[in-house]
């Protein structure tokens, strides 16, 4: 049976995934981080990794950028796989990531859900044929509570875009400021905020006289809860370390 631990397990997405976990019979949840307290969760609360001295194949993050030296600490120590679900990273913190990689194995994604990961090569498809003479153009739109902007998927989807669009792009956040012609390097980044939405991502391809738009709408939480605890079975298979992501999982 699979032993995971949930960081961030008083959160939204802590409590799905430990409904997810409590109604798999491959799957224990032997213990949860999370700095607010036990919660009266069915399970041991940790307010810090270090208090754990049982076992576990893997942990599933969903919790903030602010707990990753711990669980990069506790990583190194006791060998155990990371699914970080958690976005909103900074570019130092990324680093940390990925020297952690290079002694235990991680699993990073910026969102868990199997259909995002086949948009993103539907976008690396599309801008590999149309993007030279297309204008890209990402919108997404998430809840009131959503702290970080753009979304961490919105970068993912832009990244994928640039990669295969077949000329040097630049992401536009803001156009409030701008005061020339768009230009054909430029890919825009824009985030709305409000309500309960859980997560839409729309991608324009804009061209003389004709517009693509590819989308993609959470309808709920589960999604992503659902595919860090696949993921998460897909690491207590993993000894090497590494960085890992969806792109392996839904091979």
């Amino acid at each position: 049976m699979l032993k995971i631990i949930i960081s961030g397990c008083n959160g939204h997405m802590g409590r799905v995934v430990a409904s997810l976990c409590a109604a798999d019979p491959d799957v224990e949840v032997v213990a949860g981080f999370d700095v607010l307290g036990n919660g009266e969760r069915e399970f041991p609360v940790y307010s810090a990794p270090g208090q754990f001295t049982g076992k576990a194949d893997a942990v599933i993050d969903f919790s903030s950028p602010a707990a990753l030296d711990g669980l990069l600490e506790f990583a190194r120590e006791r060998g155990t796989a990371l699914v970080l679900a958690t976005t909103g990273y900074t570019q130092e913190q990324v680093d940390q990531i990925e020297a952690a990689a290079r002694q235990v194995p991680i699993f990073r994604s910026a969102n868990m859900s199997l259909g995002i990961n086949v948009l993103l090569e539907l976008v690396k498809k599309a801008a590999s044929i149309l993007g030279d003479s297309y204008d890209i153009e990402i919108v997404e739109r998430h809840h009131r509570r959503k702290v970080d902007a753009p979304s961490g998927t919105a970068l993912m989807i832009a990244d994928a875009a640039a990669e295969s669009c077949g000329h040097e792009s630049e992401y536009v956040y803001s156009r409030h400021e701008v005061r020339h012609p768009r230009e054909k390097k430029e890919i825009g980044i824009s985030a709305v905020r409000g309500g309960t939405i859980v997560g839409e991502h729309e991608i324009i391809f804009a061209g003389h006289d004709e517009i693509m738009e590819i989308k993609h709408t959470a309808l709920s939480r589960e999604i992503f809860a659902q595919g860090a605890v696949q993921a998460a079975k897909f690491m207590a298979g993993v000894t090497a370390p590494g960085l890992y992501d969806m792109s392996q999982l839904v091979k």
